[in-house]
């Protein structure tokens, strides 16, 4: 009886032809025997057997034609994506160290806030127009405490058109004169706006010619106050206001028609609740009582209108006050410092237009911005007011002598100030 499965020919022995064993004529070397396509009777189910378990292993590779001894790269073998996985899928990935992504990010996030912070702050300081040098005004009254800014609205024209000349109703005069100044005191005891009427009586003292550089002695001449500006420039305007007042200017900051009228626009307008309602054809003003939001152009006729009030020049600078409030306000506020679309537009505007003295750095610029929104707001200590006056004389305002005096020592010695104005 042979011990040869059934059908088993001698071809498919050790001896045959087509054989593999000894003394065949097709001997292969070994370990790189593949083995032909041979279709495997399923075993029968046994007691006690996984049939189941059985087949992935005892099919894998063998139908193939695979080389034996070599783990398949396809997914297949002992189920792994790469051959060597646990069986059943591919290799298990590690948990993701979420202290690592969380340090990465912060840093990263911190990276970006930085460069962006520093690229805006020499940006912004490369805009600033540094035109104006107090080193040229003479015979300075002794710097106090705290910090003495003089802010100042003119109305110039450069770099308008004629189309906006007639659309914000500023007429086509040459050169410019101030229609607004202010100052501003920032100190430890409490902020303070005072402003100055243009139509102010003063004293021009002797100085020194912003351009030519010639000395003008003084003679006792006495003008409006914006008369000084008119004369020969910021230099002469500080050196007015420093001898009428006795009080050191340490920082001059100037904004023209134009700028002013973009900041507003550039903000998306601002809103305003005016008591009653009125007109003006010089200023182009024409306002009803109660809320509203102004453009630049009618924020522009807002702050310049004088002839619609019986108080004239006084109730302007009221006016002025309460919109530079609402206006830093709005520059302040998340919906414009959040939104890049806005901010730098506003930031472009302002500093586009923007005269200041030649030591005027971004920190003072911020904190005279800052001052400004606390007094005109209402916020923190700060206080805003008319310079004190005491009469009037040929049509100028003159000023309380005892109360502005009083007024710059409490400044000069950084006190709460308690001199009221008009």
């Amino acid at each position: 009886m042979s011990d040869w499965p059934e059908g088993r020919s001698d071809r498919q022995g050790g001896g045959g032809r087509g054989g593999y064993g000894r003394g065949s004529a097709n001997a292969r070397p070994e370990g790189a025997r593949v083995m032909p396509h041979v279709q495997r009777p399923v075993p029968q189910q046994q007691p006690g057997y996984d049939n189941d378990a059985y087949e992935p292993s005892y099919d894998s590779g063998y139908n193939t034609g695979q080389v034996y001894g070599q783990p398949s790269r396809a997914g297949g073998g002992d189920g792994g994506g790469d051959g060597y996985g646990p069986p059943g899928g591919r290799p298990a990935r590690p948990a993701p160290n979420w202290r690592k992504r969380i340090k990465w990010t912060a840093i990263t996030v911190v990276t970006v806030v930085v460069v962006t912070s520093v690229s805006t702050y020499f940006w912004a300081d490369s805009k600033l127009h540094r035109d104006v040098d107090l080193s040229k005004v003479i015979e300075r009254p002794e710097a106090g405490d705290g910090t003495n800014y003089l802010i100042v609205g003119t109305d110039s024209r450069e770099g308008m058109s004629d189309e906006q000349k007639k659309e914000l109703h500023t007429g086509s005069a040459e050169g410019k004169r101030t229609d607004t100044m202010m100052i501003l005191h920032v100190g430890g005891n409490g902020d303070t706006l005072v402003s100055l009427p243009r139509d102010s009586n003063v004293t021009i003292p002797s100085f020194k010619g912003a351009e030519s550089g010639k000395l003008y002695p003084g003679t006792g001449r006495q003008v409006k106050l914006n008369a000084a500006y008119a004369e020969d420039g910021p230099e002469l305007l500080v050196r007015t206001v420093e001898s009428n007042t006795g009080l050191h200017i340490d920082h001059y900051a100037e904004i023209g028609f134009g700028g002013f009228a973009s900041i507003v626009d550039a903000v998306g307008g601002v809103e305003m609740n005016l008591k009653e309602g009125f007109k003006d054809k010089w200023s182009g003003a024409d306002f009803k009582a109660g809320k509203q939001t102004l453009s630049g152009q009618q924020a522009l006729a807002f702050v310049r209108t004088r002839h619609a009030f019986a108080a004239s020049d006084l109730q302007r600078t009221k006016n002025q006050q309460a919109f530079l409030a609402a206006l830093a306000h709005k520059v302040a506020s998340p919906s414009t410092v959040m939104n890049p679309f806005k901010l730098y537009p506003t930031l472009g505007a302002g500093l586009d237009s923007l005269v200041v003295d030649k030591d005027m750095s971004l920190w003072n610029l911020a904190s005279m911005f800052m001052a400004m929104k606390s007094v005109s707001g209402g916020d923190g200590d700060g206080k805003s007011m008319n310079m004190p006056t005491s009469g009037s004389v040929g049509g100028n305002l003159v000023w309380d002598k005892t109360k502005v005096k009083q007024l710059v020592d409490q400044f000069n010695n950084d006190e709460k100030v308690t001199v009221s104005g008009n």
